[in-house]
């Protein structure tokens, strides 16, 4: 009881949070709160194969593009298909699906497409992995590009609702954090460790490696697909450079500072490299100076590689259910001969 007390106290709060946000804020300060939850959604799932099982996917604007192009197809109006997708088959021109619905599906799609490429690219490794994923990122955006019928190609698909508000990019952000919380600090999580700190010494404890980095690399997609149908109803458009090399390698920065390995260093990595530009952008425009910022926040980041390449919190953890009591703050994860003993002591 004392452990779940702080997070109801904590999504109270946040509840609150939200509800102030949406009531005071304008517009523009209303989108950034939204890409803050969508960058946590992506940021958090990205660690589970990234931080938690050691493998280096620079994929996931691929899962993302596929469930963002799902769910914008599925909860276009009517009247929006008939003017961009007249080539489109009839059954699809015809069907509406609420946006719930519609991101639920365009994660589940995303989780079905990682299935069968992550029986054949995790059987990879490091660099080579790294370049795999990069070549799926590439096919997905040349089918985006080609499939004229249904994503229009490069003009991509317009006028969407928009529906993504600061309730479900945060609600989806909890999700997100919560799940993967439960699965990283769980047996299946240690397992996790013990593959990425030493796959050979863990398959001899009888860990499935190759089913562990699976798991994880399917879920972390299904939440790509999620992020990815926020992030067109954010912007009510979605085409082949929405979902781009920068969105991977940005999304990659901020789970590098906040720690690899971290869940709430995800989250924290997620805040910073949103709210930061922002900031830096406005003072930019105040002062006159055109791509300072850009070159601040890259000296920043070299910086910052060279004097915490760990992160903020590197494998640690801010548990909010020992906030109130007597003991640290943060604490982390097993070390690898930790993980493996329990391992095989678990079910």
């Amino acid at each position: 009881m004392r452990r779940v007390i702080p997070s109801l106290v904590g999504l109270l709060l946040l509840v609150a949070a939200l509800a102030v946000a949406d009531q005071t804020l304008n517009n523009y300060y209303l989108r950034i709160a939204q890409l803050i939850g969508i960058y946590i959604v992506l940021t958090v799932s990205l660690n589970l194969p990234n931080g938690f099982t050691g493998d280096f996917s620079l994929g996931h604007a691929a899962f993302m593009a596929i469930g963002g192009y799902l769910a914008a197809v599925l909860t276009m109006p009517l009247i929006s298909k008939k003017l961009q997708l007249a080539e489109a088959p009839g059954w699809l021109r015809e069907l509406v699906v609420p946006f719930p619905v519609a991101t639920v599906f365009g994660g589940l799609l995303a989780a079905a497409v990682a299935l069968p490429v992550g029986l054949v690219v995790l059987r990879l490794r490091g660099h080579y992995l790294a370049v795999a994923t990069i070549g799926l990122l590439v096919v997905v955006q040349g089918i985006a590009t080609n499939w004229q019928s249904v994503t229009r190609g490069a003009r991509g698909l317009s006028g969407l609702e928009p529906a993504t508000d600061v309730w479900w990019a945060f609600g989806w952000a909890a999700v997100t954090v919560f799940v993967v919380w439960r699965m990283a600090y769980s047996p299946f999580g240690r397992a996790m460790v013990a593959v990425r700190d030493d796959s050979l010494a863990a398959a001899s404890r009888g860990v499935q490696v190759f089913k562990t980095r699976l798991t994880a690399f399917v879920v972390s997609a299904f939440f790509a697909g999620v992020g990815g149908s926020l992030l067109a109803h954010q912007i009510t458009a979605v085409s082949p450079s929405t979902y781009s090399f920068d969105v991977t390698f940005l999304i990659i920065i901020m789970l590098v500072i906040g720690g690899m390995g971290s869940v709430t260093g995800s989250v924290v990595g997620a805040v910073i490299m949103t709210v930061v530009p922002v900031v830096l952008r406005d003072i930019e425009r105040d002062l006159g100076v055109v791509g300072a910022s850009q070159l601040v926040i890259a000296a920043a980041l070299i910086a910052f590689m060279i004097f915490r390449r760990q992160g903020l919190l590197g494998t640690h953890e801010l548990r909010p259910s020992t906030w109130f009591g007597g003991t640290p703050a943060i604490d982390g994860p097993p070390t690898a001969k930790q993980s493996l003993s329990n391992t095989e002591k678990s079910p």
